[in-house]
């Protein structure tokens, strides 16, 4: 069952655009690199992007810095991976240069104080600067695979409601006046729109609202290309060549933010196609070892007053551990059915390279499909089992444990 949810989750490489969403903290933006990474071992031309202004996936990729233009990134594998992040304001210009009917429009556009001072600043400008940097890498054609790491859950929400809600502010009446006041048909309402914007005058000065009529009648004629956009980007996001993939871990927060996200996506109509749990204690022995928790403690205290009844009791604190983690998201993993759910461990060291990347990919791929076996038990979480002392309080994580620069948390029972 686990090398079928890993076969699953191999074949989202195969698609066209992967977008990892989830709440922030849970490794989505090592997921999304490691997908792409993928990518390229199976001979695709993959492109990673951020909406994360954070150095991570840089660093992650061996990369000084990342720009509005995508990066190659070296490496022995048979495709190619390129790397970019975001820049609102670039990708913003860039648009309105597209959309322009002539040079002087766009400059127009760019050089208005309005413009420069919103371009990326405005509330929902990046996450629609973001979807339009999705359709223009798609569009153009050069990426097989372009994975998208989005921007914690409920920004993420916005980042993909981006296309309507501007759709929703072109068709918005105000707009239009303001875009089309001297139009014959618009005529008799443009004295009323005149007499509103002498009324904002005196609250916010008379040269605000003139850079602010001058912006929206620069965009006269474009509405109608951006609202094509919008619509193209929407059909993009629900159409097959686009995958989903929800990533968590077993904090009781961080499941609960990705259920609320999986449930918004079925509002939308689109349909979760993995699930990924990361940063879970592993279940030493593997699938084999069919004992609970419960059992192995009474294994254990059989077993006291000899070399075996300390190991048996270690084992059962950890079992006890990840009996809990998977009780804490089995409800999501049968929200999103039939979504793959694949379980990722705490790995022994920080993922900060290439080689990181790669090891994540162990347990996200089926060995056959990433081109080499996993270095140890998945179950086992590239750890091995160490003899510990019999402790009276809950056990913790052998040393050099951690994920993300931080060491696991602490067994005890998570409460928000």
């Amino acid at each position: 069952m686990e090398r079928d949810a890993k076969s699953a989750m191999g074949a989202l490489a195969g698609r066209t655009v992967v977008v990892c969403c989830g709440s922030g903290g849970v490794g989505k933006t090592t997921t999304a690199a490691a997908l792409a990474v993928e990518g390229a071992r199976r001979g695709r031309r993959a492109c990673v992007v951020t909406i994360d202004p954070a150095k991570r996936l840089a660093d992650a990729l061996g990369l000084e810095a990342l720009t509005n233009t995508a990066a190659k990134v070296e490496g022995d594998w048979p495709g190619e991976l390129w790397a970019l992040m975001l820049d609102t304001k670039t990708t913003f210009d860039a648009l309105v240069a597209h959309h322009a009917a002539t040079p002087e429009q766009a400059e127009a556009i760019l050089h208005n104080r309005l413009y420069r001072n919103i371009a990326g600043a405005l509330s929902g400008t990046q996450e629609y600067m973001a979807m339009e940097k999705l359709h223009e890498l798609y569009d153009e054609g050069r990426f097989e695979l372009i994975v998208v790491d989005t921007p914690p859950t409920r920004n993420a929400l916005d980042f993909l409601d981006a296309p309507r809600r501007l759709t929703r502010f072109l068709d918005n009446r105000l707009f239009r006046l303001l875009v089309t006041p001297t139009r014959a048909y618009l005529r008799a309402m443009s004295v009323a729109t005149q007499a509103f914007l002498r009324t904002v005058s005196r609250v916010v000065g008379s040269e605000v609202v003139s850079d602010a009529v001058a912006f929206f009648q620069a965009f006269e004629g474009m509405e109608e290309g951006f609202r094509e956009r919008a619509q193209r980007v929407q059909e993009l996001l629900a159409g097959d060549e686009t995958a989903f993939v929800l990533v968590a871990s077993p904090r009781r927060d961080a499941v609960a933010e990705a259920a609320f996200f999986a449930g918004k996506l079925a509002e939308s109509g689109i349909g979760v196609d993995a699930l990924v749990v990361n940063r879970l204690h592993p279940r030493f022995g593997g699938a084999g070892v069919a004992e609970s928790a419960a059992a192995l403690s009474g294994r254990a205290e059989s077993l006291a007053g000899t070399p075996l009844g300390p190991l048996y009791a270690n084992l059962a604190q950890f079992r006890q551990v990840s009996e809990r983690e998977e009780s804490h998201f089995a409800d999501l993993g049968r929200q999103v059915e039939p979504a793959p759910v694949v379980r990722v461990p705490f790995l022994e060291g920080d993922v900060h390279d290439i080689a990181g990347l790669v090891r994540v990919g162990e347990h996200l791929f089926a060995p056959t499909e990433a081109g080499a076996p996993p270095s140890a038990s998945p179950a086992a979480g590239n750890v091995a089992l160490r003899p510990l002392l019999p402790q009276p309080e809950p056990p913790v994580s052998p040393p050099g444990w951690a994920a993300g620069g931080r060491r696991p948390p602490p067994p005890p029972s998570r409460r928000r």
